[in-house]
């Protein structure tokens, strides 16, 4: 393989196979499960990186399961959204995730700095209930509930909701171990079709863990839940801050 021939070729690890297809990511029948609660504004603080600011001390605790996403496959994932503003412009910081599939954590945290780790998530529907649930190496560290199909919710205000733009954190290494890349990304879902939404009563329950560290923003009371069902698309994004300018 020439090198001209490793220029054109090369978007991804490893070289001949990457772990992932180029983007954007159409994601079908994705499914949501989003409890909101009050948490420890000093903890909360601890955690948001500047120019992010936290908009209240709120936190949004998330399953996520994802069955036909196209070139990912079949997988779950569980993790953390930080309500904040970004030079007044209201988002979604994406604080923890953990899911179950290599190609989804090669893909998003190479491309756009998803802080995806590998672990056990779960959502499933046991009789009436909604129940999510992550353990990490086979220690729980999340568990939710929520009413199935409780109370129906008006799918233009849902959608509203889901078009705001998401922060992340994107950190890639150089091969002395010091920050090569470090920057905040700015991205939008696209082509998004709500096909269905709901609230419902709902509880959050959080324990330590060394390397899943989600109950460091406790959880002080559960304000509100959404399980949502939707088609949509990744692959919009843009970095809006260099740290390393």
């Amino acid at each position: 393989m020439t090198e001209d021939e490793v220029r054109s070729t090369a978007y991804a690890m490893p070289l001949t196979s990457p772990a992932y297809p180029k983007l954007p990511f159409r994601f079908v029948d994705r499914e949501f499960v989003i409890v909101t609660y009050r948490t420890d504004p000093e903890a909360l603080a601890r955690v948001v990186p500047a120019p992010l600011k936290p908009a209240e001390p709120i936190v949004k605790y998330e399953f996520i399961n994802m069955p036909d996403s196209s070139g990912l496959g079949s997988y779950t994932e569980s993790g953390q959204v930080i309500p904040v503003t970004f030079n007044a412009m209201a988002g979604g910081f994406t604080h923890a995730m953990y899911l179950d599939s290599e190609a989804g954590i090669a893909s998003g945290r190479e491309l756009m700095g998803f802080p995806k780790v590998l672990a056990q998530p779960k959502l499933e529907i046991r009789k009436d209930a909604l129940v999510g649930t992550l353990d990490y190496n086979g220690v729980r560290v999340a568990t939710a509930t929520m009413a199935y199909k409780y109370t129906a919710l008006d799918l233009a205000g849902v959608r509203k909701s889901l078009e705001a733009p998401g922060f992340l954190l994107k950190i890639l290494p150089n091969v002395d171990g010091t920050a090569r890349v470090c920057e905040l990304v700015k991205y939008y879902v696209q082509d998004l079709t709500v096909k269905g939404a709901w609230t419902g009563p709902a509880s959050l329950e959080l324990h330590p863990h060394c390397f899943a560290p989600v109950a460091k923003l406790p959880v002080l009371e559960v304000l509100s839940a959404v399980h949502i069902l939707t088609d949509l698309s990744l692959g919009n994004a843009e970095v809006v801050y260099n740290y390393l300018a």
